[in-house]
């Protein structure tokens, strides 16, 4: 709950601050989609995408027979001795000039690789899932940096105006200290405490404003925005989960978690690849064949005549200085690599949660125990002010419940956001929204 001082304090900030003014504001959901355009971990996820679908088409163009188109042409001089035909009694010239002209078109297929065609295609099937999860779970992990940076830019902002009230406090305590003082109802220590006091109130109201300022320099960082952006606060940053069923979403982390779903995808990829490594102990059957087309200058005028030729051929590597047993090996290290790692996320991610549950319950009970002493601290300090102005407190009491007051304002705050961050890791955590 805002005291009638803290209202002034926000009335005040927004009239004062003509430079704020024109910052840019954006909501939670317009700081997700601009971070998405704009950071390099989607588009790293996105070319992913692309160079595991290259891949997959690589994997099926080896179930296609492969084919050349050539040509050639060439033209050669040979010289010779001059003699004298016996027959006629002529010069015969005995320099040639002969030209060659070659179209070519091969085509080649595997019939037997050994399943590697098959092992590939399920590797890159694979690839292509595990990118895409990649993509989703790089895009969870960016919804849930840009909500911690906008939450900490609200949070800032919220603590910003606290601190503007706790010094329009002691402003106007100031001013009753004073006057008390000329009247000569109080003595001169009360308007010097209340003058440290103000002092105090400035400077943490200048340790805000500082907080506020990095905070939205890091939001705007993050959504790909120069200078500041300002967070808009929204209802639903408000509201308490009555309750939630913590065994229910375990389950539904361990199936549906973006980071479970992408380490399972690398996994598979894994499996794959290794399988496809242990093709090359089998052998390969190619059957292969073209259509040539020459001609030459000298023999038939360019006249083309066609040749054809087929052949099957069998290549079965028997040693080959142990490339296949490293390729293999090191397969087989990755596989076991990702099936760990597969196995550790999902306890991270049962971690997690549990660290999560725990912030998240623990935040609930103190946003009301805050919002209650904020009330009885309010009406401390009003009771406090009155027993000052009559001359029965002193302005130790005064300030002291003006301090309660203030602090009981920052707890409200921090409580509020320890909240709304346990709820957003949650998120991120299960991949849906709770």
């Amino acid at each position: 709950m805002l005291s009638k001082t803290f209202m002034l304090a926000a009335a005040f900030a927004i009239l004062s601050g003509s430079a704020a003014a024109q910052e840019r504001s954006v909501s939670l959901a317009d700081a997700i989609r601009l971070a998405e355009q704009a950071q390099p971990s989607i588009m790293r996820a996105n070319a992913d995408i692309h160079n595991a679908g290259a891949q997959k088409r690589v994997a099926i163009g080896a179930f296609l027979p492969d084919i050349t188109a050539s040509s050639s042409g060439s033209q050669s001089y040979s010289e010779g001795v001059d003699r004298i035909d016996s027959n006629t009694g002529l010069p015969q010239v005995s320099n040639s000039t002969t030209g060659n002209i070659n179209f070519r078109l091969s085509a080649g297929l595997d019939l037997f690789s050994g399943f590697r065609r098959t092992a590939d295609l399920r590797a890159a099937n694979a690839q292509r899932d595990a990118a895409e999860a990649g993509l989703v779970d790089a895009k969870y992990q960016v919804a849930l940096s840009t909500t911690q940076e906008f939450l900490a830019a609200l949070a800032a902002d919220e603590l910003s105006k606290v601190r503007q009230a706790g010094v329009v406090r002691a402003e106007e305590q100031l001013k009753v200290s004073i006057a008390k003082l000329r009247s000569g109802s109080a003595t001169r220590s009360d308007s010097l405490r209340s003058l440290v006091t103000l002092g105090s109130a400035r400077l943490q109201l200048v340790t805000a404003e500082t907080q506020l300022a990095t905070a939205e320099a890091n939001l705007a960082r993050l959504i790909g925005v120069d200078g500041r952006v300002s967070a808009l606060d929204e209802p639903a940053f408000h509201d308490v989960l009555t309750t939630i069923d913590q065994d229910a979403l375990r389950l539904e982390a361990l199936e549906q978690s973006p980071r479970v779903q992408s380490a399972e995808a690398d996994a598979q990829a894994s499996r794959a690849s290794y399988s496809a490594s242990k093709s090359a102990y089998w052998p390969t059957l190619r059957l292969s064949g073209s259509y040539t087309y020459s001609g030459n200058s000298r023999v038939n005028d360019y006249q083309l005549f066609q040749s054809r030729q087929a052949s099957l051929s069998l290549n079965w590597p028997i040693f080959n200085g142990f490339t296949r047993e490293r390729s293999i090996t090191q397969q087989s290290g990755a596989m076991d690599v990702a099936e760990g790692t597969a196995r550790d996320v999902r306890r991270q991610i049962q971690a997690a949660l549990t660290q999560r549950f725990a912030e998240l319950d623990a935040a609930a009970p103190r946003i009301d125990i805050s919002q209650t002493s904020v009330v009885a601290a309010e009406e401390d300090l009003r009771v406090q002010q009155e027993r000052y102005r009559l001359g029965a407190a002193t302005i130790f009491d005064v300030l002291t419940s003006q301090e309660a007051l203030n602090q009981s304002e920052v707890d409200v705050v921090n409580a509020r956001f320890d909240y709304l961050r346990a709820k957003a890791q949650i998120e991120a955590l299960i991949g849906r929204q709770l």
